[in-house]
């Protein structure tokens, strides 16, 4: 595959999308090289890239042709068509929507932990990426399940509403003026007001299943990402809709399969690149979805054990899910595949 090959945004419009673009920028992506798809009410708007502009083009199958790599930063419903057509005009195609996380035919890739499976072969041309709060997840049990063995990991995720996408950061937007100015709001994007509240559901719920989408993703994803190397940890927990714009929090309890003190534990996050490690409570330095914004890492901190149980590892996490959690992944996926013969 040619390395200088056109690069489709797809959903460039888009939050992700349009950090989709930010991103190529910065890795040196000339504008020429890259296509801005979008569905049709967004046709003929202009984007900024750099110091130029992307017109918008209509996602149709003429706009695939040529094209290298096809990402697609689009509801799940519009990725199961788009790859496959992006697919049929000969092109790479990474998703990260949920549409293909479960198909054992497309490989789910997290760059940052299996990116030999980037070239490696597989059936067709379809990468699946996980879901951001899976990203965080990976990235913090990676480095202790390689050094100690984890057996299972408890999470509560506080979901910024851009997990929603733009109509989630404009229903935020509104529901707080409206609250502010005495007005209850009636909610739309989420299923119950998140303005100056929590929402302990993300997503839809499972049919006959107590737990959401998103939840069970975190067991799949995880199980798909490790099963590979064996020895998969279990991982549950709960989804909870924050009224932040952006980056999500996660609260872990890591049940290692002994103990380890919490200097150890440290050291092996510390060697990890794709964490960052902020660990020093006393001085109030640890994670928070505000300091993790536009930031490559995962951030971790808050580590502790109990005298009770000192097996168990609780820590704190923040990841930015439009960045580090979606487009970051897809940009280094797609470059990746480039990179493939055709």
């Amino acid at each position: 595959m040619n390395e200088n090959a056109r690069i489709a945004v797809v959903g460039a419009t888009g939050l992700v999308g349009r950090e989709v673009l930010s991103a190529l920028f910065d890795q040196g992506i000339a504008s020429e090289r890259v296509s801005a798809l979008a569905s049709e009410r967004s046709e003929a708007l202009e984007l900024e890239y750099g110091e130029d502009t992307l017109e918008v083009e209509k996602t149709t199958p003429e706009a695939f042709r040529g094209v290298g790599v096809a990402l697609l930063a689009t509801p799940a419903s519009a990725s199961r068509s788009l790859a496959q057509v992006a697919q049929a005009a000969g092109a790479w195609v990474v998703d990260v929507s949920p549409a293909f996380r479960a198909d054992g035919n497309v490989p789910l890739v997290l760059p940052s932990f299996n990116p030999e499976v980037l070239g490696a072969a597989f059936k067709g041309r379809i990468i699946s990426l996980p879901s951001a709060v899976s990203t965080a997840l990976v990235s913090v049990l990676a480095p202790l399940h390689k050094s100690f063995g984890v057996v299972r990991a408890q999470v509560t995720a506080m979901m910024g509403v851009s997990s929603a996408g733009v109509g989630g950061v404009s229903e935020l937007e509104k529901q707080t003026a409206g609250l502010l100015s005495g007005r209850e709001p009636e909610p739309q994007t989420f299923p119950h007001r998140v303005g100056f509240n929590l929402v302990p559901q993300v997503g839809a719920f499972l049919a006959n299943s107590p737990w959401t989408e998103e939840e069970a993703g975190w067991t799949l994803e995880a199980a798909r990402l490790f099963g590979a190397r064996g020895d998969t940890p279990v991982i549950a927990g709960t989804a909870v809709q924050v009224p932040t714009f952006h980056g999500h929090g996660l609260s872990l309890h890591v049940q290692l399969k002994a103990a380890v003190p919490v200097e150890q534990a440290r050291a092996a996050l510390k060697a990890s690149s794709a964490l960052k490690v902020l660990d020093a409570p006393a001085e109030k330095v640890y994670p928070m979805p505000m300091l993790v914004t536009a930031d490559p890492t995962v951030h971790v901190g808050r580590l502790r054990t109990f005298p009770q149980a000192p097996e168990w590892l609780t820590l704190f996490a923040a990841v930015d899910n439009a960045g580090r959690g979606a487009a970051l992944n897809l940009v280094e996926a797609g470059l990746k595949l480039l990179q493939r013969p055709a």
